[in-house]
């Protein structure tokens, strides 16, 4: 195992220390050991800092140093690192380790970004092998471990009704909303939106392509958003036809965050996210920083990767004049003033019921700021608890004498007709009577 570091800001691995945005921390990464990372335990850290780390810059031209990160703190929405380069070991020319850069798994374009990945490799046998490095030049802190995800504390429900009692004993109800989602795979899943999802490789499978997912489907289907008014207003609709964007699906209504936690992968056991926001903070379907981010659905990735958050300028940034153009298309007034931080914001948001999918699930959304990540153990504005599912089978008949099933959380014809054909299968356990057996 060892750490990639790369950066853009000339100079930076001079300082000793470095912040990285969280957006950045595990690209590259694949999915298993990212998925084990999701929160960032002090175990976890240790197990980061007994990594050896290659240090390098964007492009292929300069050298990369072999350290080790001394400390790991968490500064909002970035990760502060503190590092130590191994002096005894002289800087490589990247021309050395471009020949080897698949057995380090280190990928096409990878070095054109800056990121943190996690890899999944011997980093000094490899540059030994190559005789790049000489037998014992390296040190080795500690005894390395692989990621693991660790045993949960969340409490535990095998049944409804025990569901529904820690539900009804969650605090500070006072002045807040508080919302729910199911994951039917606790280990698997995270709080992102589908737009910001990687294969198992860590790859982003769609990010990059958003402002062209977003015009396709009004190309081919124009006629079923002409009365939308807002940019959101899309995104929600095309959130409901599975569209990959930068929503997350919440709701209102524990009963069916429950549906969807037991749902599917039956002998996992699945989790239920109860998140709290202050009442204040929730916005509506037509909120300006709503609004803001909404549209960066529509900027290209290159012109959002050139947005600068540093300055006095912000709003003078081709980029940003761009999407004040698209605002504009929904808000006439607004005025050319927003605010850098906006972008980056996760809010809570709802939209209009404007689909029975929508009305029958309670939803609402998390729609997600430029490069925005959602800390797994919540954020200052949103808390986030967590309760683990299993006994799925036996919860999901219990969901059904309450009228929770697939006929009602997903009110379509097709979706009743499969509901009440698989309810009314024939079943040679079952036999006719006379009551019946008409």
């Amino acid at each position: 195992m060892y750490n990639l570091l790369v950066t853009a800001r000339d100079g930076a691995w001079d300082d000793g220390f470095y912040e990285f945005d969280k957006s950045r921390f595990l690209e590259y990464t694949n999915e298993d050991i990212a998925s084990a990372l999701k929160e960032l335990s002090s175990s976890h850290i240790e197990n980061l800092k007994s990594y050896p780390s290659l240090f390098a810059y964007e492009g292929e031209d300069s050298d990369v140093r072999i350290g080790y990160i001394k400390s790991i703190k968490e500064r909002g929405r970035n990760l502060l690192i503190e590092f130590e380069f191994q002096h005894d070991i002289e800087p490589i020319p990247f021309d050395q380790i471009k020949p080897i850069a698949p057995l380090l798994d280190i990928r096409s374009w990878e070095m054109n970004r800056t990121h943190w990945a996690i890899k999944d490799e011997d980093l000094f046998q490899r540059l030994r092998n190559k005789g790049i490095l000489e037998a014992g030049r390296e040190s080795i802190k500690t005894k390395q471990r692989r990621p693991t995800a660790e045993k949960s504390k969340n409490p535990k429900i095998t049944t409804v009704q025990g569901f529904i009692g820690k539900v009804l004993s969650t605090k500070e109800r006072s002045g807040n909303e508080v919302f729910y989602r199911g994951h039917s795979n606790k280990r698997k899943y995270k709080l992102e939106p589908s737009l910001f999802r990687k294969d198992v490789d860590g790859n982003y499978l769609y990010k990059d392509n958003e402002h062209i997912l977003y015009r396709e489907l009004l190309v081919s289907n124009s006629a079923d958003f002409q009365s939308d008014v807002y940019t959101l207003d899309s995104l929600v609709r095309m959130q409901h036809y599975s569209l990959p964007t930068r929503l997350l699906d919440i709701t209102s209504n524990p009963l069916i965050a429950l549906y969807f936690a037991c749902k599917s992968a039956a002998d996992e056991e699945g989790e239920v996210i109860v998140f709290s926001t202050k009442r204040k903070g929730v916005k509506y379907f037509d909120s300006d920083v709503a609004s803001c981010i909404a549209n960066l659905a529509r900027l290209p990735q290159s012109e959002k990767n050139k947005i600068m958050f540093d300055g006095d300028e912000f709003n003078e940034q081709p980029q940003i004049k761009r999407l004040l153009h698209f605002i504009r298309e929904e808000k006439p007034f607004f005025e050319a003033a927003i605010i850098p931080d906006d972008l980056r914001k996760i809010i809570c948001v709802k939209g209009k019921q404007s689909n029975d999918r929508i009305s029958s699930q309670s939803g609402a959304f998390l729609l997600f700021g430029l490069d925005a990540v959602f800390d797994e153990e919540g954020t200052p504005e949103i808390k986030v608890s967590r309760i683990t599912v299993s006994n799925k089978e036996s919860i999901l008949e219990e969901l059904d004498l309450l009228n929770i099933n697939e006929s009602t959380v997903f009110p379509y014809i097709e979706n009743s007709a499969k509901y009440v054909a698989e309810k009314f299968k024939f079943d040679n356990s079952i036999q006719p009577t006379a009551e019946n057996s008409d």
